[in-house]
């Protein structure tokens, strides 16, 4: 098979995480970027690609990598890249979304104009055709310009990859499910380790870390726009990436995943919402305040989004929140809790310090991740048999 150059964009600040997913899938890294891996792969890649990738919001094909600083240039480098090969004669194509940073050309609208009006002119010489009537398969378009070079390229996925599926019941503000996945594969924890969120929401952390434990592909039970690509990707490849996803869970695990909220109704949707996963049977969502925070057992981890207060209003209540949140963690044994917040006085109000700090780009919100790392367990020795 031909090989194709893929593009996944993510989260900024989780690069390395989904890097490591890549590679695990067997594709070559062609280049890492802020927010951004290239790769090598097949067409079977695209489907395998959005069927496991947990930490990457989209998969695109890239058409060409370009070089403008004027439209002219911009309309000349987009004809000549190779549309023929992917879009056919009735495809609809557009350009979905165009972006721009430290480039000359800085206009989303003008951008998707001329790049569109450049892929016409491409495909008519192509095909021998004045009009295209567009009414078969979708092939959306993205542009992505950084310092005057930019990426073209399809778009395979659709909606983002962080729409699972599963999320039917949501709160206020809710972290995303790629980004959930990616801060969890951050942290150094295991299926045979205890997860503790206290403030769940609508249950993302403890329902991304069953699916992890259960092998669960994040993306068997949705559909693609590249689905449609039968001139490009057959449905073998199709079905041959959600075989392989089918294949691979394991549900017969025992694991301590825990979900807390004092919202009765956030617990009631977290339960629905692990239902629609199917994991609803590998975590314990409970209606329980902070104060009540506790566990038995040592090495657990707690992995969670509190609030973090955008509003001055908000920000006057963190300070106490912060406070009882490092009173329960000091409470545990042997514990590690890591923390997304974009509350600067995190570490000061909590009483700790962090082991590690990340700085991650949720959307535009600069937020950090507090990692504070308890003992590690014992290793387990093993006595011949």
């Amino acid at each position: 098979m031909e090989k194709l150059t893929l593009v996944a964009p993510c989260h900024f600040g989780v690069e390395s995480v989904l890097k490591r997913e890549i590679l695990d899938l067997g594709y070559e890294i062609i280049k890492v970027e802020d927010g951004r891996i290239t790769f090598e792969g097949d067409n079977l890649a695209i489907c395998r690609a959005n069927v496991f990738l947990r930490t990457a919001e989209r998969v695109l094909v890239q058409v060409g990598r370009i070089q403008a600083t004027t439209f002219d240039q911009l309309f000349e480098a987009v004809k000549a890249l190779k549309w023929e090969k992917f879009i056919p004669k009735d495809g609809k194509f557009w350009v979905k979304k165009a972006s721009s940073i430290k480039s000359k050309l800085f206009s989303p609208s003008d951008i998707q104009r001329i790049v569109k009006k450049a892929i016409v002119e491409r495909l008519k010489a192509e095909y021998h055709i004045n009009w295209f009537d567009e009414d078969g398969a979708e092939y959306p378009i993205r542009v992505f310009f950084f310092k005057d070079e930019a990426i073209v390229a399809l778009d395979t996925t659709g909606d983002s990859l962080h729409k699972r599926g599963y999320r039917k019941y949501t709160a206020k503000a809710p972290i995303s499910e790629t980004l959930a996945a990616a801060l969890i594969l951050l942290t150094p924890w295991k299926k045979d380790r205890i997860l503790v969120d206290p403030f769940c929401g609508c249950g993302t952390f403890p329902i991304e870390a069953a699916m992890i434990a259960a092998n669960i592909a994040p993306g068997m039970n949705r559909e693609f726009t590249a689905e449609s690509w039968t001139n490009i990707i057959s449905k073998k490849d199709w079905y041959e990436a959600v075989n392989q996803a089918c294949d691979l869970i394991n549900e017969d695990i025992d694991v301590d995943i825990q979900g807390y909220d004092i919202d009765p109704d956030m617990v009631e949707f977290s339960r629905k919402n692990a239902k629609n996963a199917g994991v609803e049977h590998l975590i314990h969502f409970q209606t329980r305040p902070l104060e009540e925070l506790s566990h038995s057992k040592k090495y657990g981890f707690i992995i969670t989004n509190p609030p973090y207060g955008e509003r001055l209003e908000e920000k006057a209540a963190l300070k106490p929140l912060y406070t009882k949140i490092g009173e329960r963690y000091k409470s545990l044994d042997d514990w590690s809790a890591f923390i997304i917040t974009s509350y600067e006085n995190a570490e000061k109000d909590m009483g700790i310090k962090a082991t590690k700090n990340r700085k991650i780009y949720n959307g535009m919100l600069k937020t950090y991740f507090y990692q504070f790392m308890g003992a590690k367990p014992p290793k387990r020795k093993f006595k011949d048999e």
